[in-house]
C-alpha cells in the first residue's frame, strides 16, 4: 500500500512538472511583444516642437522601443526647426514612422520634408501633403531675386537628397518646392511619395508587419502585428513653450504686456495690471526669440505706446491717438519676417486685437485727461475761485470766512466787512481776494 502511494505521488509530480514547463516554456519561447511609442504634433513647427520630437527619439531608443510613430498635422513652420527634426529622424537608431493623421490633417511646407525623411511615411485618407516652397526672408517676407534663387535651389537640393535616401519620388519632392504642388493621400501613394495609406494607427501597424527599414544602426524588420501602443505626451514645460511660440499667441502676449504696463504707469498702485503685463512681456520676448521677427515691427508697436502716453501729457485733440493706432497696425503687419501664413499674425487675430487694444488705450487716455481737467478740490488749486465773505475790512490785511474756516486775506482794493469775495490766488497761508459785484 505504501509502495502504491509513492507511485501515485510520483505520477502527480511528473504531471505538474509537465503542466509547468508546458505553460511557461511556451511563454519563454514566444517572441517579446513589440512596443511602439506614439507622439502627436498638431502645431506649427517651432523650436519647442523640434525639442519634443528629438527628445522622443532619444527616449524611445533608450527604452528599447521597436519604433516611434509621429502623428503629424502641421501647416509648416521654421526652416531651422524642420532641419533639426529631419536630421534627428535620418540619424535615428530606431524606425521612425510619420503618419499624417487624422482625416483633415495636412503635412504642408516643413511638414513635407519631415514626412519624406521618415523611415516609413504614411497618410490617412482625407489628408494632403505638399506646398514646400521656401519661406521668404526680409521685410514683409520679401527677398531679392538672387537670394530667392539661392534659397530655392538649396531647398530643392535638400528635399531631393532626403527623397533619394528614402527611395521616394524625387521629382515630386522637387516640384513641391518649385511649384508648391500639393496632393492627396491616395495620389501620394500612387506617386511613391509615401509608403502606406491607413485609416488609423492599428491598421497602419498591420500593414507594416515584416517591412524592412534601414536605420542608422543597420537594417530592421518591423514586427508590428499585435504591437503594444504607448502614448508619450508632451511635458508641461514644452507644452507651455509650444503654445506661447505660436505667432498669434506671441503677438497677443506682447500687446497685453504693453497694455498692462501702460495701465499701471497711468494709474500707479493698481498692481495687478502691472504684474500681468510683466509676465506677458517676458513670455512674449521668449517667443519672439524663437520666431522670425522683424524688429521694425516691434519698434513701431513700441512707438505706438509712446504716442498713447504722449496723448496724456500733450492735448493733441486725438491726433497722437490716431498716430498711435496707425503705428500699431503697421507694426502688427510687419512684426514677423515671413511670407509663410503659419508664421504670421492671422487677420482673424490682428483685427479684433488691434481694435480692442485701441479702444482700451482711448478709454484710459480719456479718463486721465478728464481727471486732469477736473476742478481741484484740495490744495492751492482747490482754493482758487472759491467764494466766501469778509469778516473784517480787507485791504493790505484782513480776515475772511471760506468753507467754514478763517483765513488771512489781502486785496488790491479796499473791501468792507460782510462783503462777498472770491479767491484769486493763494500765497502761503494768505489769500488774495476780490469783491464780487
Amino acid at each position: 500500500m505504501k509502495k502504491n502511494e509513492q507511485g501515485i505521488v510520483r505520477w502527480i509530480a511528473v504531471f505538474m512538472l509537465c503542466i509547468f514547463f508546458g505553460t511557461y516554456g511556451s511563454a519563454w519561447g514566444a517572441e517579446k511583444q513589440p512596443v511602439f511609442d506614439v507622439v502627436t504634433v498638431d502645431a506649427t513647427i517651432t523650436p519647442p516642437i523640434a525639442e519634443y520630437l528629438l527628445q522622443s527619439i532619444q527616449e524611445s531608443s533608450g527604452r528599447s522601443s521597436d519604433g516611434l510613430i509621429i502623428l503629424l498635422d502641421t501647416p509648416g513652420g521654421l526652416d531651422s526647426s524642420m532641419r533639426e527634426i529631419a536630421k534627428g529622424i535620418l540619424n535615428a537608431p530606431l524606425p521612425v514612422i510619420v503618419f499624417v493623421h487624422p482625416a483633415g490633417a495636412r503635412a504642408a511646407s516643413a511638414g513635407v520634408i519631415i514626412t519624406i525623411a521618415a523611415h516609413v511615411a504614411a497618410m490617412t485618407p482625407g489628408t494632403n501633403i505638399g506646398a514646400a516652397h521656401p519661406v521668404g526672408i526680409g521685410i514683409g517676407g520679401q527677398m531679392d531675386k538672387t537670394m530667392a534663387e539661392k534659397v530655392e535651389k538649396d531647398a530643392v537640393a535638400y528635399v531631393k537628397g532626403i527623397a533619394k535616401k528614402r527611395g521616394r519620388n524625387e521629382e515630386w519632392a522637387a516640384n513641391s518646392v518649385l511649384k508648391s504642388e500639393s496632393i492627396t493621400a491616395e495620389e501620394a501613394l500612387r506617386l511613391g511619395v509615401i509608403d502606406v495609406v491607413a485609416s488609423d494607427v492599428h491598421q497602419l501597424l498591420v500593414q507594416l508587419d515584416n517591412r524592412r527599414v534601414e536605420t542608422s544602426k543597420g537594417e530592421r524588420i518591423l514586427k508590428t502585428r499585435n504591437a503594444l501602443i504607448r502614448q508619450k505626451d508632451m511635458g508641461m514645460r514644452l507644452r507651455i513653450l509650444s503654445v506661447v511660440s505660436n505667432p498669434n499667441i506671441a503677438y497677443i502676449l506682447l500687446l497685453v504686456g504693453l497694455a498692462g504696463l501702460y495701465f499701471e504707469f497711468a494709474n500707479p498702485g493698481v498692481i495687478l495690471p502691472g504684474v500681468i503685463g510683466g509676465m506677458s512681456l517676458i513670455l512674449a520676448f521668449f517667443a519672439l526669440q524663437t520666431l522670425p521677427v522683424n524688429y521694425a515691427g516691434v519698434l513701431l508697436i513700441l512707438f505706438a505706446v509712446i504716442l498713447f502716453i504722449a496723448e496724456i501729457k500733450i492735448i493733441s485733440h486725438g491726433l497722437l491717438t490716431v498716430g498711435g493706432i496707425v503705428s500699431l497696425v503697421m507694426g502688427s503687419l510687419l512684426l514677423y519676417d515671413s511670407s509663410e501664413p503659419a508664421m504670421r499674425v492671422s487677420l482673424q487675430v490682428l483685427v479684433p486685437t488691434v481694435t480692442i487694444l485701441s479702444l482700451f488705450f482711448a478709454a484710459v487716455i480719456s479718463l486721465v485727461v478728464k481727471a486732469q481737467l477736473r476742478r481741484k478740490h484740495t490744495g492751492k488749486e482747490g482754493m482758487e475761485g472759491v467764494e466766501g465773505v469778509t469778516v473784517t475790512e480787507v485791504s493790505e490785511q484782513g480776515k475772511v470766512l471760506i468753507k467754514g474756516e478763517y483765513w488771512n486775506a489781502v486785496s488790491d482794493r479796499r473791501i468792507e466787512e460782510g462783503k462777498r469775495i472770491r479767491v484769486k490766488t493763494v500765497e502761503g497761508l494768505t489769500l488774495n481776494v476780490e469783491e464780487i459785484d
